[in-house]
């Protein structure tokens, strides 16, 4: 994306500054370089971002002093005018976009790209990030069919996702699981020890069950590793090893967790993220040529749209269950312990 836009503003004549660490870079002066097209190379094939970023910096509730969160994006604000930016390209997730948001009500020009590998961005159909997430957590699920095979075990494999199941469902389906949890379908671990055990009556000795980490029991609630507070949202994880625990209890077969964590986050990008994400920076300057602030580039196939950012914010794109991918998954004998 940052390869994009820097490449296509340049044959423009324009000039693009970088600014490291996300937000926090504008509450740091010297937090920033320039970009040229020199510096681009190489970097289409490499997974992160070569400017940094921060999920711990929210600008409007910076955590200092601690106990005490206080409004600093007025400093961000004179950054900005102070580097004399004609407009901020955000690249980000949810959180990211609504910050954006807020500077833009404050009269900051900006352009947002969606960036998450979650996809649980509205508005558009993909984020540059989901498919590498994706095809990792698939090659993981096809390595452990090898061992939960040989073994006669039931591996629990736990994804990202925060409230969407979208990593989960994809990456549950292309990798043959025989379960999928997610969080828009609350499931009921004895239905889901029952489909492992019909399984097991047909002659299949092993089971898949792919678990988003944002899933959740019918009546129950998310397993959250720490508590959000007013700079950073709640961190999820650990419903992979739980699910494990519980379902060894009621089935009497070894059952193992494998967590993937941020290996899914990580790692050189797929064909589709690197043209999915060209597509957008390009896009995102176009509209900065134009002047259209305050939008998000959006991806509705077959074209890309700009889409007001008060359309976006606060709002989760998370799968219907009732969705075409659910039908299809159930169809092939998928279980979702409902």
């Amino acid at each position: 994306m940052i390869r994009a836009v820097v490449k296509s503003a340049a044959a423009r004549g324009a000039e693009t500054i970088g600014i490291e660490d996300g937000f926090a870079g504008l509450l740091e002066p010297t937090l920033w370089r320039t970009l040229t097209p020199k510096d681009t190379p190489g970097i289409l094939r490499r997974g992160g971002t070569i400017l940094g970023t921060t999920n711990q910096r929210n600008p409007f509730t910076c955590p200092d002093p601690p106990g005490a969160p206080r409004d600093c994006s007025a400093q961000c604000i004179d950054t900005f005018h102070r580097l004399n930016l004609d407009a901020l390209v955000v690249i980000g997730g949810d959180g990211t976009l609504a910050i954006a948001y807020e500077f833009h009500k404050r009269g900051i020009p900006l352009v947002c790209v969606p960036k998450t590998i979650d996809n649980d961005i509205v508005e558009t159909a993909s984020t540059f990030g989901f498919d590498t997430a994706v095809s990792f957590a698939t090659d993981a699920i096809d390595r452990l069919h090898t061992t939960a095979e040989a073994h006669h075990r039931v591996m629990v494999v736990e994804v990202m996702g925060r409230y969407a199941g979208w990593i989960a469902l994809h990456a549950g389906i292309a990798g043959g699981a025989d379960v999928i949890l997610i969080p828009e379908i609350p499931f009921d671990l004895n239905k889901v020890a029952a489909h492992v055990l019909a399984r097991e009556r047909m002659g299949a000795r092993f089971s898949i069950v792919v678990t988003a980490e944002g899933a959740m029991p019918v009546g129950g609630g998310r397993v959250v590793v720490e508590l959000g507070s007013a700079s950073r949202q709640e961190r999820l994880g650990g419903i992979g090893f739980r699910v494990a625990s519980d379902l060894e209890k009621i089935i009497g077969r070894e059952a193992r967790c494998v967590l993937l964590g941020h290996l899914q986050r990580g790692g050189a990008p797929t064909s589709a993220d690197r043209l999915l994400a060209t597509r957008f920076g390009v896009r995102a300057v176009e509209l900065v040529v134009a002047r259209t602030w305050g939008v998000m580039v959006a991806l509705t196939p077959p074209d890309l749209n700009a889409i007001p950012l008060d359309k976006v914010v606060n709002r989760q794109r998370t799968v219907p269950p009732d969705c075409d991918l659910v039908r299809a998954a159930r169809a092939v004998g998928v279980g979702f312990g409902d």
